[in-house]
């Protein structure tokens, strides 16, 4: 919003800043931090005081974790209120991929949100069936595919972009809407699935928002596109914004995330900002990148369906429990390490997946 301000400069003035992707990211990035420094505290005092015992701990869990029963949860809230105001007062609002990641983000939140109320309105792990959050979020990651491929130029429309190989493209024509609903609802359930520790989740999806927002300022620019060998997509430098407003809000929710929690991020964010990693990596044709950078999140849901499938098949598990941070509690691992070893993980595929951008 704050964009339109370059209509009163001469070119020479403070307001002539504003033209600038980069001076709007910083913009947002602090917008996010504040808010969520301003509104963390008071929103933790509601949800405490609505939620009563807090989060349901399951029976089937970690021993550990009945340690932490009566910690509110949604805190979510705070990272998507803190991002939906920055995204909304520093990016350029005529921008169609800043919609829609924004619209991916809000909808998802809101199944999250949902099944979070589920879960403490009733005390029970179990909140919305997980058939009716899958079928939303097909028909959410469907219209955001849809969509994006309407704003694709024309040489990469419906096709699948490979890091490295900048000349190879696969054709996938109608199936290129399928194959994103999957990158979209795949990543949204992972960054799910993953977030079961203090402050497991929201650093790898700091972590990979910010690689992403980086490749996403590449990938809007024609002189970085020709230099690092990736494909132009006009209008996605604008998602830098969003990245930093995610950077931001989860600094800010990280404050009071960092164990022992305060508060839980729930599904309401959880789902919220997986959805919008493969939203970005979708929009900027990134979406084998995105399962690089965000291979934490995809070893975290592997974990948990080759422990489905093997048990079904055998009888037996293959790890300890799964997803697989639950299996490294079960060896002793304290949770503190477990978080620390996993967000240095994250920084280690960050790099690889930034490396991508330029490999003679």
């Amino acid at each position: 919003m704050l964009y339109w301000l370059t209509l009163l400069s001469d070119g020479g003035d403070v307001f002539n800043l504003f033209r600038y992707i980069t001076f709007r990211a910083g913009g947002a990035f602090l917008t996010a931090l504040v808010f969520g420094f301003l509104f963390g505290r008071p929103l933790i005092a509601v949800l405490r005081r609505r939620q009563g015992k807090g989060q349901p701990i399951r029976d089937d869990g970690p021993e550990g974790h009945f340690a932490k029963a009566g910690t509110p949860t949604m805190g979510g809230l705070l990272i998507v209120g803190a991002l939906l105001t920055s995204t909304l007062l520093w990016a350029r609002l005529d921008n169609p991929f800043i919609w829609i990641v924004l619209f991916v983000t809000m909808s998802f939140a809101a199944i999250g949100f949902m099944d979070d109320y589920a879960k403490v309105s009733k005390q029970t792990s179990a909140g919305v069936p997980g058939r009716v959050r899958l079928l939303l979020g097909f028909a959410i990651a469907a219209i955001a595919a849809y969509w994006a491929a309407q704003h694709h130029p024309d040489a990469l429309q419906n096709r699948l972009a490979l890091p490295v190989f900048k000349d190879t493209l696969l054709n996938l024509g109608y199936m290129f809407v399928p194959f994103a609903i999957i990158v979209i609802v795949g990543s949204a359930n992972a960054v799910n699935l993953t977030d079961g520790l203090d402050g497991l989740a929201i650093m790898p999806v700091m972590i990979a928002a910010g690689t992403l927002g980086v490749i996403s300022y590449a990938v809007g620019r024609v002189d970085f596109t020709e230099y690092l060998d990736v494909h132009y997509v006009a209008g996605t430098g604008e998602i830098l914004i969003f990245t930093a407003g995610i950077f931001g809000g989860g600094l800010g929710f990280l404050w009071y995330n960092a164990p022992p929690a305060a508060v839980f991020m729930g599904d309401t964010g959880s789902l919220a900002l997986g959805g919008a990693l493969g939203a970005i990596a979708v929009s900027t044709k990134h979406e084998i990148v995105l399962a690089i950078v965000g291979g934490l999140f995809v070893v975290e849901a592997m974990s948990v369906i080759i422990q489905v499938l093997y048990f079904k098949r055998t009888g037996k598990r293959v790890f300890l429990m799964a997803p697989i941070h639950h299996h490294y509690e079960k060896k002793g691992w304290a949770e503190s390490t477990i978080v620390i070893r996993f967000w240095i993980i994250s920084l280690i595929l960050a790099m690889i997946g930034l490396a991508t951008l330029k490999v003679r």
